[in-house]
Order: C-alpha cells, then sequence, then structure tokens
C-alpha cells in the first residue's frame, strides 16, 4: 500500500513593518528652533581693553624702565664727551660706554670697538636728548605747583584765566599731567635712537 505525503506548510512571512516616519513641524515650530542655532554660532563679543591700555599709559611714568632711560639721558652727553680725550689716550672706553649701556638700557653690546667713534658721534644726539629730556621733565613740577611761581601776579592773562582757579586747573592738567604721560613715550623712542646708534658704532 502507498503511504500518501502529507502537503508541506509554506513558512509563514512575517509581515513587514512600515519605518516610522517623523512627525512634521509646523513652521512656528521650525521659527522656534532656528534663533537657538543661531545663538550657538555666533562669537563672544570682543573684550574692551580700553581700561587696560589707560593704565598703561598712566603707570608707565612710575615704572623703573622709565627712569633707567632718564637717567641715561642725563649720563650719556658728559659721559661722551669725557670719553673723546680718554679713548685719544688708549682709555677702554668703548667698554665703559657698552656698560653704560647695559646698565640703564638693558642691552648687552659684544665687541672690541675702543668708543672713539661712538663717543664722536653720539655727542649731538645726546646733547639734543638730554636737553628735551631735562625741559620735558622739569615742565611737570613747574606746572603742578605753578601757584608757587606766579603767588602775586595778574591771572587775567595767564592760560586758563582771568580766575586763578582756572589758571592753576589748566597749567596742571596740560602742562603737569599731560607732560607725565608724554614724557615717558618721548623718552623711549629717544633711547631707541640712542641704542641703535650705540649698536651700530660699539658693536
Amino acid at each position: 500500500m502507498a503511504i500518501s505525503e502529507k502537503p508541506r506548510q509554506k513558512p509563514q512571512q512575517k509581515p513587514r513593518q512600515k519605518p516610522q516616519q517623523k512627525p512634521r513641524q509646523t513652521p512656528q515650530q521650525k521659527s522656534r528652533q532656528t534663533p537657538q542655532k543661531k545663538q550657538k554660532s555666533q562669537p563672544p563679543p570682543p573684550r574692551d581693553d580700553s581700561a587696560v591700555r589707560a593704565w598703561l599709559l598712566v603707570r608707565e611714568a612710575f615704572t623703573a624702565g622709565t627712569w633707567r632711560r632718564v637717567a641715561y639721558a642725563l649720563l650719556a652727553f658728559p659721559v661722551g664727551v669725557l670719553c673723546v680725550p680718554l679713548a685719544l689716550l688708549g682709555a677702554p672706553t668703548g667698554r665703559w660706554q657698552r656698560g653704560l649701556v647695559r646698565r640703564f638700557l638693558g642691552r648687552e653690546l659684544s665687541g672690541s670697538a675702543r668708543g672713539l667713534a661712538h663717543a664722536t658721534a653720539a655727542v649731538p644726539l645726546n646733547l639734543l636728548v638730554l636737553a628735551v629730556t631735562v625741559y620735558g621733565w622739569s615742565l611737570v613740577p613747574m606746572n603742578l605747583g605753578w601757584p608757587l611761581r606766579a603767588a602775586g601776579s595778574d591771572y587775567s592773562d595767564a592760560w586758563g584765566g582771568p580766575t586763578f582757579a582756572g589758571a592753576w586747573t589748566f597749567h596742571a592738567i596740560v602742562g603737569g599731567f599731560g607732560f607725565l604721560l608724554l614724557m615717558p613715550w618721548l623718552g623711549r623712542a629717544l633711547a631707541a635712537v640712542q641704542l641703535r646708534l650705540a649698536a651700530a658704532l660699539l658693536s
């Protein structure tokens, strides 16, 4: 007897799931999200360094470097004049002038120049720097103490007059504090010229 075979059953296929669609955003929701992205991409506001610059301008008159340059301006001319005849006699004036530059301008000059060329060429420049330094810095106490030198005089023709308070205020602000802020930076520029000449002739 033939055995009847049972019909094979096909495996049941699972129904495919449709991918879930994200809910559409309304125009109002998009407009709310847009400014948030812009805020993240904006760079931080720039810092205001005006206060720092003003402080650096004011404090320059009270730094050690400023007064070292003033000392060099006062000594460079008489030392240079003295070095001219001493260099002719064979004295090591180049070493003395390099030491002066190192001590007051903070620059080490290496060389074996005798110093006659620098002492001679720097005389006009050092004389100019000396005159500017003495005159400019003397204006500070002269104008801050203006009442001491203008006592009993007529204030009507004075700068800032005709009142005593107006004349003193003008002299103190413009001639006193003005030159107190100006002279350190002017001295820095003049010292840079002196240093360049020394580096060229003493190295």
